[in-house]
């Protein structure tokens, strides 16, 4: 064995690849690549552009700055993929992972800087889990006795959410209700109106005069492939947020106004009869959990700051989690190659049996999400802010700090013409970069763990004081 493959043994890498790390290393542009990288947070999959920005006076023509790739490594900039998936790229899954927790909890607490109040936290809400039906048993862990199987399975046993007995598992029922579990819930939420409508004595169009549904979803895929919602429901007045409900608006009409939208027939979606399918109507499992939302730490009730959490962990997360891919599947061989589990695999090939026998569902399109065809993280117009909304301000404060390095913080934005020209010019790493890339993104996550430790001990101290003064 030579030393550089000793050297990469004990560093994890390939010999290639440490190899590519030493050249990268040892480029004299070194120190500029890792300033792009840092500023992706260490993206895994950067995109790489080429081009030029030109930033002028528009009055005198002077030229205030001029930026060009050609000098930069490689002759390209790196900017970061913003993928939301973990499994693709953690660093831009931890920045929208963030966005949608604060999406969430500005409409669980509002905020001020975000046009909301925080006299929300007085409006009824709760926190609501969505179910599949059961497609067939599957080994699992009950809080009581064993499993069908008869075994007690420990939480990291991969057999977990898998049939008991695959032949009669309903794997086209499950594939079909991923694929319509949006319209699922757009029933849902339109005969939630009614029932509150109904029980607020008040017709649908008066209601709106009064009162307005809002929500915050995300969907999670169950260890069995079957995709579930995690909803923060509220009810404010009719102007959103800013306007308080009605004094009927209360949290237990909410809540039983949401199980008896459930119960109704109209919560469900047909699926035809076709070939050797026959007539299915799908409805959400009949498990379901209601909890109210509570401001503060107490008491066994949920909390704002944990619901916050959970949705942002999930808004990340898809279907890989259940042992599938987290990307289209270009043919039906291609399964043979992925060596995929025996339940996944029997899922997307029954996910490429329907796309034939039902095309305007796109089920193959959708074959690596198991059939679901949705948006993970979803809300409703007046919840909160937008995920667009957050970006833009990221972008904004970042455009500042740019200006006042350049020396233009002084210069009104309205006096100066930006000319630029972009090519894309490809993404990723090499083996060597993405090895520097990965140490970047746990560098940057080590210091956002230390900041937050340190703000936690202030905050503490601070109310010890408080407490002790008083």
């Amino acid at each position: 064995m030579t030393d550089l493959d000793n050297a990469a043994a004990n560093a994890g890498l390939d010999p290639i690849a440490l190899l590519d790390l030493l050249w990268t290393a040892r480029d004299p542009k070194f120190d500029r690549w890792r300033d792009q990288i840092h500023r992706t947070g260490g993206c895994a999959d950067p995109i790489h552009l080429t081009g030029w920005t030109l930033t002028k006076d528009k009055t005198t023509g002077e030229v205030l700055h001029h930026y060009t790739t050609e000098h930069e490594p490689g002759g390209r900039l790196r900017i970061a993929c913003g993928n939301r998936r973990a499994s693709r790229c953690e660093p831009c899954a931890w920045l929208y992972a963030g966005d949608t927790y604060h999406l969430i909890r500005s409409g669980l607490c509002g905020d001020p800087g975000k046009n909301i109040p925080e006299t929300v936290r007085d409006h009824p809400r709760v926190f609501l889990t969505l179910t599949a039906p059961s497609f067939g048993p599957v080994h699992n862990r009950p809080d009581r006795g064993a499993c069908g199987c008869g075994a007690r399975h420990r939480d990291s046993d991969p057999v977990l959410g898998t049939p008991l007995d695959p032949a009669a598992y309903d794997y086209t029922g499950a594939v079909l209700f991923n694929n319509h579990a949006g319209q699922l819930w757009d029933r849902f939420a339109k005969r939630l109106r009614r029932e509150i409508a109904a029980r607020a004595g008040l017709s649908q169009r008066a209601l709106a005069d009064v009162a307005r549904l809002s929500y915050g979803k995300v969907a999670e895929f169950q260890r069995r492939g079957a995709v579930h919602f995690h909803a923060v429901i509220r009810l404010d007045g009719p102007d959103g947020p800013d306007a308080p409900p009605p004094a009927w608006a209360t949290t237990t009409l909410l809540t039983d106004a949401i199980g008896a939208a459930l119960r109704h027939a109209y919560t469900s979606v047909t699926v035809p009869a076709v070939a050797d399918q026959p007539h299915r109507v799908l409805r959400w499992g009949r498990v379901f959990d209601v909890r109210p939302i509570r401001a503060f730490e107490g008491g066994t009730e949920i909390t704002e700051g944990a619901i916050a959490a959970y949705v942002g962990k999930y808004a990340t997360k898809a279907a890989e989690t259940t042992g599938t891919v987290d990307r289209p599947i270009g043919s039906l061989e291609a399964l043979d190659v992925l060596g995929l589990d025996d339940h996944p695999r029997r899922l997307i090939e029954a996910c490429w049996h329907l796309d034939t026998l039902y095309p305007e569902r796109r089920l193959w399109a959708w074959a690596h999400m198991l059939g679901f065809r949705g948006h993970f993280s979803t809300k409703s117009r007046h919840y909160s802010t937008t995920l667009g909304a957050l970006r833009q301000t990221r972008a904004d404060y970042r455009a500042a700090q740019q200006r006042e390095a350049l020396g233009l913080g002084e210069i009104e934005p309205d006096t100066v013409l930006v000319l630029n020209h972009w090519a894309y010019a490809g993404h990723g790493h090499t083996p060597g970069e993405s090895a520097l890339a990965a140490g970047v993104a746990r560098d940057i996550q080590l210091n956002r763990e230390t900041a937050r430790e340190a703000l936690a001990d202030i905050r503490y101290q601070e109310g010890e004081q408080a407490w002790q003064t008083a």
